[in-house]
């Protein structure tokens, strides 16, 4: 086992680590900024390092400041979280380079897997099912593209091959349209990612997002988790997850697992990963696969009772993979709540000092949050104060635990979107499986 891991990251996803190193016996080594040496994990942690001033560019994302302290403190492995460098391929070869083990993919599969368009041409040789488009980047031949699109069928939406977190998208729903959309999108893909390759798929117009959990060891074994909803959206991120996906087609869930395992055994996939795919009518699309620990994992554990990051860290060691497909047993249903320090309504964020921190309990319940009485939120980066995740013998026991548990938790000092979450599992489109990934923001918009 690792001997010693640096826990590039923060907040709650950070002490997450720091727990599963801890219970494995692995030292821990925290880098932080000067805005957060008062983070929990910091406090927990074997050593700590400040790598930077409260600017990410300058500590998060500061590459040679985060490979010096894993070179002062001796550290073995890095741990990236998910969000600053986890799917960063530059910083993955870099940490190689160095002499430590990523604790994730190759640099090279986190590259095929980046760019959607190399990532798409990857996943349809393995049989993954993908959604109608371009199969390549578009813009070039105008007449072409024309035609392209008039064979996917309208509406079509506009994608940049290095896009991600809802940018760089653009729908189009006539052919009159279309040419000058590209353009438009083309240059906020490169203002946005330095890369202005674009590509068409057909616009799906209700479809749920739905992911697959898998682990791979790069060794020649692979296993898949089950799958989780995501639907519920605003501006594209995440807002309240569940596992398993309710009211999926058993055939097309049963075919689009063993298409995943397959693509990860072609690429060579190392470690936790999860496939992206929208869900409309029976049948899977894919859009993207995640090359990291996603902040949904828990539902997952929760409904396996397998730790994904302990997962990470043996794999990282070089250990195949102790769990076979045939020992992945699926138990009750699990829901997450993100909680964010922003306001409920206008979702501005809301920094500041936390005067009195709550997390609610009982059975069936985790609290993921690095939060505590006294504890002040930075303005500096995501909002994103914690997590609660309910587990209950049944989805309706599930959500009716959630209530409970918003009900009870209690964090003063801070606005947070936990009164959206209340009124969320109290939904009855919701609680009845009537929605897609639009619902969240058609509901916001209804009042």
């Amino acid at each position: 086992m690792l001997d010693k891991v640096l826990i590039a990251n923060r907040g709650e996803i950070a002490l997450r680590i720091l727990r599963s190193c801890k219970e494995l016996g692995i030292k821990t080594v925290a880098v932080h900024s000067s805005a957060d040496r008062d983070l929990m994990h910091v406090r927990l942690a074997d050593e700590s390092v400040c790598i930077g001033p409260s600017n990410p560019q300058d500590s998060y994302l500061n590459i040679p400041a985060i490979i010096s302290a894993a070179e002062v403190t001796d550290t073995v492995a890095i741990h990236p979280g998910y969000g600053f460098l986890a799917e960063n391929a530059d910083f993955a070869e870099q940490v190689e380079k160095s002499g430590f083990i990523f604790i994730g993919p190759t640099p090279e599969v986190i590259r095929l897997m980046g760019n959607k368009v190399s990532a798409l041409q990857a996943m349809r040789k393995a049989g993954v099912p993908t959604v109608p488009g371009s199969d390549g980047p578009v813009g070039q031949d105008p007449q072409e593209t024309l035609r392209i699109a008039q064979q996917i069928g309208y509406p079509v939406i506009i994608k940049a091959a290095a896009g991600g977190g809802g940018r760089g998208m653009q729908v189009v729903h006539t052919e009159a349209a279309l040419l000058n959309a590209i353009h438009i999108t083309q240059a906020e893909a490169k203002a946005a990612f330095g890369d202005d390759t674009v590509y068409l798929e057909k616009f799906l117009d209700r479809p749920r997002h739905v992911e697959i959990q898998v682990l791979a060891d790069g060794q020649g074994n692979a296993i898949h988790l089950g799958d989780r909803d995501c639907s519920m959206q605003r501006r594209h991120q995440k807002v309240l997850e569940e596992a398993p996906a309710p009211d999926i087609d058993p055939e097309a869930r049963r075919f689009v697992y063993e298409a995943c395992i397959k693509a990860c055994l072609d690429i060579g996939y190392r470690g936790a990963g999860t496939f992206e795919f929208l869900y409309q009518d029976g049948q899977f699309y894919f859009i993207e696969m995640n090359t990291r620990v996603q902040v949904e994992h828990p539902v997952t554990e929760m409904i396996t009772g397998i730790d994904i990051v302990k997962q990470q860290l043996r794999i990282a060691a070089g250990l195949p993979l102790a769990i076979q497909q045939k020992d992945v047993v699926f138990r009750g249903h699990a829901v997450e709540c993100r909680i964010n320090a922003e306001d409920p309504r206008s979702f501005t964020p809301s920094p500041g000092e936390v005067t009195y921190f709550h997390p609610p309990g009982g059975n069936g319940i985790r609290v993921d949050s690095h939060l505590y009485t006294g504890y002040r939120v930075p303005p500096f980066y995501d909002s994103l104060v914690g997590k609660i995740i309910s587990y209950g013998s049944s989805r309706e026991t599930a959500f009716n635990r959630m209530k409970v548990a918003l009900d009870e938790m209690v964090v003063e000092g801070i606005k947070t979107n936990i009164p959206l979450h209340r009124r969320l599992v109290r939904d009855g489109g919701l609680r009845r499986m009537e929605f897609n990934i639009h619902y969240l923001e058609q509901l916001l918009s209804d009042h």
